[in-house]
């Protein structure tokens, strides 16, 4: 089945359209909201593969509707489109569950790149000899495409999906940021490597005893992070 339904939340008419004929133009099927009550009723009728998501709304903020489309699906891919570029505006997106932030004015054929890429790191490539991945606790089900730890399920993100299924794939060994963010993010993408750090303390406060005090996911200073192996 093609992962092509786009559903833009977007107050701005004009932007809104010229965003839905660019994604239709390039074989995706679009619907658009213009505020954020209209998106959770349509998000709840005919749910999409990506979301393209405004932050100042005017009926909502727009990390309160990605927390509640998060809440609804996690493995909804959600992309900020919006007007405020400050550093912690990002962050907070990121962090909240956001895939990625673009911000405005921005070139359409960029944000259909960034889309096309998030949903290629979002296909697992099943191999019939590799369906576990295990390390101590923390456990890979690659048929149910769920992680464990001691054998309870953790609701990750894709790609805190993707990111703990890339250390379990390389234990014991030190990643910098760029490689994480090719293996992660696919090397096509553009974005902030900011966003490793992010996606990698809300991934230690979901898989840590103490996110405070890792024990799996060490840092490695002035590069990047490694997995201990088996503890």
């Amino acid at each position: 089945m093609n992962r092509n339904q786009v559903l833009i939340v977007e107050d701005d008419n004009n932007i809104r359209r010229f965003i839905s004929i660019n994604l239709i133009n390039n074989g995706f099927v679009v619907s658009e909201a213009a505020c954020g009550g209209v998106a959770l009723q349509s998000f709840t009728t005919n749910r999409p593969d990506v979301v393209v998501l405004d932050i100042m709304l005017p009926d909502a903020d727009g990390f309160e509707i990605c927390r509640k489309l998060r809440e609804m699906d996690p493995a909804i891919i959600i992309v900020f489109l919006t007007a405020r570029g400050q550093d912690l505006d990002k962050i907070k997106g990121l962090e909240i569950g956001a895939d990625d932030y673009i911000v405005k004015p921005f070139n359409p054929l960029e944000l259909i790149a960034r889309i096309k890429a998030i949903l290629r790191r979002t296909e697992i490539s099943f191999k019939p000899q590799r369906l576990v991945l295990q390390s101590g606790p923390i456990r890979i089900d690659l048929n149910a495409n769920k992680v464990f730890k001691h054998d309870v399920v953790i609701e990750l993100t894709p790609k805190e999906f993707q990111m703990i299924r890339t250390f379990l794939e390389h234990p014991d060994t030190a990643l910098s940021r760029n490689e994480l963010l090719n293996l992660v993010w696919g090397e096509d993408y553009i974005g902030d490597p900011k966003t490793v750090d992010v996606h990698v303390r809300k991934l230690r406060e979901k898989i840590e005893d103490d996110g405070s005090k890792p024990h799996w996911i060490e840092t490695v200073w002035g590069l990047g992070y490694r997995f201990r192996k088996d503890g």
